[in-house]
C-alpha cells in the first residue's frame, strides 16, 4: 500500500503507546532491524523501541530487549550479532560500519513527534524528527514490516 495514500487515517493511541511515545521524544534513532513481526529501533539512550505489526509498542533497555527476544523471532547467533551491532551503534553513532543485523539510520532523526495511522489491515507509525522522518509500515494481512526514511 502506498504510504502517501489518502486511505490512511490517524488512529487513536492506547495509554501504553502514549507512555512509550513520551519516553522516546527527544531521543535519536541510530538504526533498526526487523525480526519476527516487528521493527526494532535502537535509540541513542540505549533503549530498543519495538513497533509490532498491529502498531503496539514496547520500550526496553537494549540488552534486556535483545535477550528477551523469542527464539521464533531470532536465533541465539543472531542475538549475538544484534547485541554487537547495538554496541557499535551506541559507541560510533549512525556512522558505524560493519553492521551485520542493524541498518544504520541514513538520516539524523531526533524524535519530536510520533503519529499513528491505519488503513484497513495496515499500520503506519511516523517518527518525525527535526531533520528527517522515519516511517514503520506494517501489514497484518501479509505480516510484512518495512522501514522508510525521508529527509526533512
Amino acid at each position: 500500500m502506498d504510504q502517501n495514500s489518502s486511505d490512511w487515517t490517524e488512529c487513536e493511541t492506547t495509554k501504553h503507546q502514549d507512555h512509550v511515545i513520551a519516553h522516546v521524544l527527544g531521543a535519536t534513532v541510530l538504526g533498526w532491524f526487523i525480526a519476527g513481526e516487528a521493527a526494532h529501533l535502537l535509540l541513542d539512550i540505549g533503549f530498543l523501541w519495538t513497533i509490532y505489526l498491529d502498531g503496539e509498542m514496547n520500550l526496553l533497555p537494549q540488552g534486556v530487549a535483545i535477550s528477551e527476544m523469542d527464539a521464533n523471532e531470532i536465533t541465539s547467533a543472531d542475538k549475538t550479532e544484534v547485541a554487537f551491532d547495538a554496541q557499535l551503534l551506541l559507541s560510533e553513532g549512525r556512522e558505524a560500519t560493519g553492521l551485520k543485523r542493524f541498518t544504520a539510520a541514513p538520516v539524523e532523526c531526533l524524535i519530536t513527534t510520533v503519529e499513528c495511522f491505519a488503513a484497513n489491515s495496515n499500520r503506519r507509525i511516523v517518527v518525525n524528527g527535526e531533520e528527517a522522518k522515519i516511517e514503520v509500515v506494517t501489514s497484518l494481512e501479509t505480516a510484512k514490516v518495512s522501514v522508510f526514511t525521508y529527509p526533512g
